[in-house]
């Protein structure tokens, strides 16, 4: 299962909803990774807060307040992983992929790798992963992350927190 996207297809939200539909139990927790302190990494943490702000009826950890950032990934998520001992657990993150696919959504199943993209080894996260292109690839990607513009990640966030909340009016 995997679905693959760019935010601007007229359709996009009704088709990631439809994906999402099918995933989410009365289970489902979002995990949100990213940080505030960094633009391309701020992904995660606007779609936490978002969600937050909508009243989502599912847990939702990792917001532009509480952020799940590498520094505090670990104790978090082994926190989080308790609470919920049955959980699906949907994690939300930016990624670096192709030029042309920048602005790409993608669901499937299996973990995120927080970090990957950037040489950190963070440990994996998720049953399901919905990850953002927000830049591209390559040898410059720690530079890279730095220099993304706000109103891109914005975007694709709205997108992907629009997709989550439908799926839940449609299930």
């Amino acid at each position: 299962m995997e679905t693959l996207i760019h935010y601007e297809k007229n359709n996009a939200v009704e088709i990631l909803s439809q994906t999402l539909k099918q995933i989410l139990t009365e289970n489902t927790v979002v995990l949100c990774i990213g940080t505030d302190r960094c633009i391309g990494d701020l992904l995660g943490p606007l779609v936490g807060t978002m969600l937050e702000e909508k009243n989502f009826r599912f847990p939702v950890y990792g917001t532009l307040d509480e952020p799940i950032h590498a520094a505090n990934i670990s104790n978090a998520v082994k926190k989080i992983y308790r609470r919920h001992p049955t959980g699906l657990f949907v994690a939300v993150d930016a990624s670096l992929g192709p030029k042309n696919y920048i602005g790409t959504i993608r669901i499937k199943k299996g973990p995120v790798f927080p970090g990957k993209a950037v040489g950190k080894t963070l440990p994996p996260i998720g049953d399901i992963s919905i990850t953002g292109i927000v830049d591209k690839s390559g040898d410059n990607s720690y530079f890279s992350i730095h220099n993304i513009r706000f109103g891109l990640v914005h975007k694709i966030a709205k997108t992907i927190s629009d997709a989550l909340l439908l799926a839940t009016y449609l299930s």
